[in-house]
């Protein structure tokens, strides 16, 4: 990201750059920087945005290998396109050979870096990740934001933000966005305010749902359910969440089993620093086995309801009394 400011700020720019990954929030703000630093306002004869839609690799040749029309460069973004996890050798190719005239900036989501498109954007110009940001960054990103608005938020409080709203940068934008409004009168954000006004995520209700049944309390984990279907969630995300809180558990258990640190745990088991002690917690209540079995029986599950075979909201069901049942051998 750097390397990106240091290009606008020397305005000079490389012939191709990639900005990938999940963080959105980022990604967006950068490509927005680099738009803004490219094309001027008025200029709409230089400026062409390509996605997955209307993609034409032949057309957007033509167009890199037109002049700019009383401009510096011709500016080419290409959002979503799929090709950095298929292999497009003629693309790759021409990463080679754009004119010193264009300037093609891609947008993805996924890539695959052993690619050759993205190996010859890595070598040409710049690829750029935008991955989850850990806690020390989101946390010193949200000091800063709230600082403009002259305000300060309590160490406690940034710890149930962070739980309640998730690490989705857009989402968190959002959040501090309600929490200022409602904390004008006061300077320093508290757990109270986070409390009261932050809207929690469905990840939050599906590990308490795992909690639940962790605790053998079936009777929670369905009142929970119940809650998120009513907020109009589908049964299979939730199937799929909870899928997925099972897999985490399973490498914390086992990565922990094996005396790997919390910082290595929350790399691979992809939750977040502050969540490993309660993921490690959870996974008390089963065994390593268990776990395992828990992820291949959503699977099942997930298979026998695209299949036709079961109801999805009897699906959950189903995981959460199987589950919430199971004894801790």
């Amino acid at each position: 990201m750097r390397r990106i400011d240091e290009d606008i700020k020397n305005n000079k720019f490389k012939k191709v750059y990639l900005l990938y990954g999940e963080e959105a929030y980022l990604k967006k703000q950068y490509k927005e920087k680099l738009i803004k630093a490219l094309v001027p306002e008025s200029d709409s004869m230089n400026y062409t945005v390509f996605n997955s839609d209307n993609f034409d690799y032949h057309e957007m040749i033509q167009l890199s290998e037109t002049m700019p029309f009383l401009a510096e460069h011709r500016v080419i973004l290409i959002e979503d396109s799929g090709l950095f996890k298929k292999s497009e050798d003629d693309v790759a190719e021409y990463i080679e050979q754009i004119p010193d005239t264009s300037i093609l900036i891609w947008v993805e989501n996924e890539v695959d870096k052993r690619n050759r498109l993205y190996k010859a954007v890595d070598k040409n110009g710049l690829a750029v990740e935008f991955a989850e940001q850990n806690d020390k960054v989101l946390e010193k990103w949200i000091s800063i934001r709230l600082k403009k608005d002259n305000k300060r938020i309590t160490r406690e409080a940034f710890l149930l933000f962070i739980q309640r709203v998730g690490t989705d940068m857009e989402n968190i934008d959002k959040e501090l966005e309600k929490l200022v409004c409602y904390t004008y009168d006061k300077d320093i954000i508290e757990k109270a305010d986070v409390e009261e006004i932050t809207t929690e995520q469905v990840s939050n209700k599906v590990f308490e749902m795992v909690d639940a049944i962790a605790l053998k309390k079936p009777q929670k984990a369905i009142e929970l359910y119940n809650d998120l279907l009513f907020l109009k969630e589908p049964s299979m995300r939730i199937l799929f969440l909870i899928s997925r809180q099972f897999h985490i558990l399973e490498i914390v258990k086992a990565m922990t089993n094996q005396g790997f640190g919390a910082a290595d745990i929350s790399k691979y088991a992809s939750c977040p620093s502050w969540a490993v002690k309660k993921n490690q917690n959870q996974a008390k209540s089963f065994t390593l086995d268990q776990l395992k079995d828990a992820v291949r029986y959503g699977v099942e599950l997930e298979e026998l309801v695209k299949t036709g075979q079961l109801n999805a909201q009897i699906a959950v069901e189903l995981f959460i009394v199987k589950y919430s049942n199971i004894k801790n051998n």
